[in-house]
């Protein structure tokens, strides 16, 4: 985790340290048990292939609440996040593998505003393509 340097150290263009982290069918169950999301293409293969999925895939929700810990890490205190946005694009596909797969998400600031706030641009890779779009937060620097 590297926190973020004072306000007006930030400049447009630095870069968030990188994180990646696993999803495993056990985090898709789990997830789904949390957020009462039980979509069976989120846990059953089967159900997934017929409405022509390659597999199981990753709740959307779940791939942008993962994303967002790249800011959170950098920030030090997620409640500085005011404004977060994504849209969904390609799914994260989850064999029946004990290790899952690896989504690797990176942040770059893109704008620092004159009240204090500081743009974030997200990107979330899986299988070397991108599966967020347009995803976006807005942190709060109290400097």
């Amino acid at each position: 985790m590297s926190i973020a340097p004072g306000f007006s150290a930030i400049a447009v263009g630095d870069e968030l340290a990188q994180i990646t982290l696993s999803f495993t069918r056990a985090d898709l169950v789990a997830y789904a048990y949390a957020s009462g999301d039980m979509n069976p293409i989120h846990r059953d293969e089967e159900t997934a292939k017929a409405v022509g999925l390659p597999d199981v895939i990753a709740h959307g929700m779940l791939t942008m609440g993962r994303a967002i810990q790249v800011v959170t890490d950098w920030v030090g205190d997620p409640t500085r996040v005011v404004d977060y946005s994504v849209r969904m694009t390609r799914p994260v596909v989850v064999p029946d593998t004990e290790e899952g797969v690896l989504v690797t998400f990176t942040g770059k600031v893109a704008a620092v505003n004159d009240d204090h706030t500081v743009r974030v641009d997200l990107t979330a890779t899986f299988d070397g393509q991108t599966v967020l779009g347009q995803a976006r937060a807005t942190v709060r620097f109290s400097e």
